[in-house]
């Protein structure tokens, strides 16, 4: 067992029965009253947002996550199939634990899985910044360019992204993982 000073942005702690990772973490002593941390954390399994109030020197029941580098192989119905790039061993993750990153998942890519004690997937992790090739968008009109005006585009795993009207169908372009926004065209 740990105490409050042990938390840290990224660890993963058992509170409530939940696993939650902590997003963020600040020690407050206001005026006259015990000092206190403020955590905000995601519950792992439904993705919520907790904010929780902890005393100073409380102890926590801290989870040991081990992360390693997993490549995409592909997607059966509510699964996806990753394969560990040491051991070849293929494990299912099932697309709730995946979340808003599945739209940008291509075969082959690199993705950081990190699992508790008894082996179970606890978290995923997809790159910032992928590349894909636009399958379709349609043409710019000319002469609209007087401003930042952006246009639909469908990538190669599916996604929509909103992309300037230079991008044309066939080119490579970078994408925020995140926010799912394009950040600039690559040259092949």
């Amino acid at each position: 067992m740990a105490t409050t000073a042990d938390l840290r942005i990224g660890a993963v702690i058992r509170f409530n029965g939940e696993l939650c990772v902590v997003l963020e973490s600040i020690h407050r002593t206001p005026g006259n009253l015990r000092a206190f941390y403020q955590v905000k954390m995601r519950v792992i399994k439904t993705g919520k947002l907790k904010e929780e109030r902890f005393r100073s020197g409380e102890t926590i029941e801290f989870v040991r996550v081990e992360t390693n580098n997993f490549q995409y192989l592909y997607r059966d119905a509510d699964l996806f199939m990753f394969m560990d790039t040491n051991t070849y061993d293929q494990i299912p993750v099932p697309a709730d634990l995946v979340g808003d990153g599945a739209k940008f998942l291509k075969e082959g890519m690199e993705v950081q899985i990190g699992r508790d004690e008894e082996g179970n997937v606890v978290t995923l992790t997809v790159p910032p910044h992928v590349t894909l090739r636009v399958e379709h968008t349609e043409p710019g009109v000319r002469g609209d360019t007087a401003t930042n005006v952006l246009k639909p585009a469908t990538v190669e795993t599916g996604a929509q992204v909103s992309v300037p009207l230079f991008v044309n169908e066939g080119d490579l372009i970078r994408v925020d993982t995140a926010t799912g926004n394009y950040l600039d065209r690559v040259k092949e």
